[in-house]
Parts: structure tokens; C-alpha cells; sequence
């Protein structure tokens, strides 16, 4: 919101920023027909300038060209009425799911990108792209696919226009970025600090990205300054699951089998990291309950050794 706000006061309320996000999904509603229960359209509101052209642009082909990659349904486009209705196999006007419906409003962004990127007049306003999460709902494939579709479009508009990506997917991340590496574009990753709740911004050049590992930093960093709260066992389960998932496991359990107190440690990490704990009012745990974390937490590093990047140091300086 910051982004569309400083837009609006450089420009004096006059768009120039295209924007893929949670406000571009609710341009679409569904209507789904519940008197019969038989026609379901997806609704477009007319209204706004995303759909300033595609009337005239008649973007289907280019839509179809990109939603074939991901999916097998297919839709149509009503202008007149401003609805659209899809179709699978022999089924007429069926209601897709949500990750469909969210894929088929990308590929509709994506159709509109390109003519941007051609310079045409119906988008001569357009000067910025702001792409958040593309990716929601998708499985790793599609992610994949759809990061390296982005890529593509991006670097045709290199000279054209300006882009933010931010995501939470490190996958979708690592990819566009890998094929981005030629170009000139820069990565930070954005980190919230606990228990004060800033925001630091730090470059990404020599510092890996992935959400566990820096989960992993901060709980490293509480183990050196000996501020554990409850909610540091949330996180360090989190972190044995994902682990155990990588190495083919299907019990966090496994992360530290065959250690000593290994049953304790699995039952206190199930009993404590299924409590309530409000992660922004924070809980400092009782003296017997550090020195416990603290034992899993040596078992799990003795086993598993990260390189951890210093979010510390991000923390002393470029605050958001």
C-alpha cells in the first residue's frame, strides 16, 4: 500500500503502476447462479482501468497461450455483459477452484503485460509493475513455470519499464532470480524482527533467502543473548519438519533420532509447540523450559549444520 500511496502523491492521484495483488483478485466475483444452479460466470468490474483495453485488444489467444501451460480447462469472454464463463471436457459454465481462478486472473495480467510492453495506448500510462505472490495456491511445478514465464516477460520489457516482485515463495524466488541474473536487478530480503516488530531490509547478494534457515538465525541469535520465548518452539518444530521432509522423513522425530533423551525431546517439542502462544505478546519461557530448548536446539545443530546468515547486524541498521 505504501508503494500505491507514494505513486499517488509523486503523480498527484494519477496512476502509473499496474499492480498483480490481493486487490487485483477482488476485481473478479463470482455469480453463481444460486436460483438454477446452473449458469456460473466469473464478474469483472468494469470500472476499473486494469481492463482498460482488453475490449479492444482481444487478449483470449494470448490468455489461452499462457493458462495452457498451467491447466486444462477452458474459458470465454463475454464483453458485452462483462463475464466470464468456463468450460472443462463436455462441462459448460463450471465454477473452477481457487487456485484456477487465481492462474486464469494471472494469465489475463500476463496477456495484458505484453501489450504494455508493446507500447500500446490503451496502457501508455503504465510505467511500473508491482507483482506480489503470482504464485498462491500453486504447486511447485506450476510455481516454477510461472517464475520462468515471468522472466521471460520481463526481459523483453527491460528497456520499458520498471518492476517489484516481493513473495514469501523462496522457491518461485531462487528461480526468477536465477533467470533474471543477467539483467540488472536487485534482491533484498525483508525480515521482522521479534520481539520489537521492525522491519529490516537487507540485500540478498551473500545471504541465503530461505524463510527455515532464517528462522533457524533468529533462534541462534536468542540462544546467544538467552531470550527464549514460547514461540521459539513453534519455530524450531517448524524448522525439524521442513528438514525432515528435504532429507524423504515423515516425522520431524527423525531430525533427532538416536540422540540422547530423544524421547523427551520429541514429546516436549510436540506438547510445547502446540500452545497458543501470541507472537506479538510475546512470553519469556521459564528457566527449566531454556535450558530444555536449548538442549534440543545443540542436538539438532550438532546433527545439521547451517550456514546462518547475521540478521543481527541487519537489525542494527537499514530499519524500515
Amino acid at each position: 500500500m505504501e508503494f500505491k500511496d507514494a505513486g499517488k502523491r509523486k503523480n498527484r492521484g494519477r496512476p502509473d503502476t499496474l499492480y498483480f495483488n490481493a486487490f487485483t483478485e477482488d476485481l473478479f466475483s463470482w455469480d453463481n447462479d444460486l436460483a438454477n444452479d446452473s449458469q456460473r460466470v466469473l464478474r469483472l468490474n468494469s470500472a476499473s482501468r486494469f481492463f482498460a483495453g482488453i475490449r479492444e485488444l482481444a487478449l483470449e489467444e494470448n490468455i489461452q497461450a499462457y493458462l495452457g501451460r498451467y491447466t486444462d480447462f477452458d474459458f470465454n469472454v463475454d464483453y458485452e455483459r462483462w463475464l466470464i464463463t468456463f468450460s472443462k471436457a463436455e462441462s459448460d459454465h463450471i465454477k473452477v477452484s481457487r487456485g484456477e481462478e487465481n492462474i486464469f486472473i494471472w494469465c489475463l495480467f500476463m496477456a495484458i503485460c505484453e501489450r504494455v510492453i508493446d507500447g500500446h495506448p490503451s496502457y501508455g500510462w503504465v510505467k511500473y509493475l508491482y507483482i506480489d505472490d503470482p504464485i498462491s495456491s500453486l504447486d511447485d511445478n506450476n510455481a516454477i513455470a510461472v517464475a520462468s514465464d515471468l522472466a521471460r516477460l520481463l526481459r523483453k520489457g527491460v528497456n520499458s519499464l520498471k518492476v517489484v516482485i516481493s513473495s514469501h515463495h523462496a522457491l518461485f524466488f531462487n528461480v526468477v532470480c536465477n533467470e533474471l541474473k543477467r539483467e540488472v536487478h536487485k534482491r533484498y530480503f525483508l525480515h521482522r524482527t521479534r520481539p520489537n516488530g521492525q522491519y529490516t531490509l537487507r540485500a540478498t547478494n551473500d545471504t541465503p533467502f530461505f524463510h527455515h534457515v532464517a528462522m533457524l538465525s533468529e533462534i541462534q541469535h536468542a540462544a546467544e543473548s538467552g531470550d527464549f520465548y514460547t514461540y521459539h518452539f513453534n519455530m524450531l518444530r517448524s524448522i525439524l519438519e521442513k528438514t525432515a521432509t528435504f532429507f524423504g522423513h515423515d516425522d520431524f522425530s527423525a531430525c533427532i533420532h538416536g540422540v540422547e533423551d530423544e524421547i523427551l525431546y520429541a514429546r516436549a517439542l510436540n506438547l510445547l509447540s502446540h500452545g497458543q502462544y501470541a507472537i506479538y505478546e510475546p512470553r519469556e519461557m521459564v528457566e527449566d523450559t531454556k535450558a530444555l530448548f536449548r538442549q534440543i536446539l545443540d542436538s539438532f545443530q550438532a546433527r545439521y549444520q547451517f550456514a546462518l546468515p547475521n540478521l543481527a547486524t541487519a537489525q542494527n541498521g537499514n530499519t524500515a
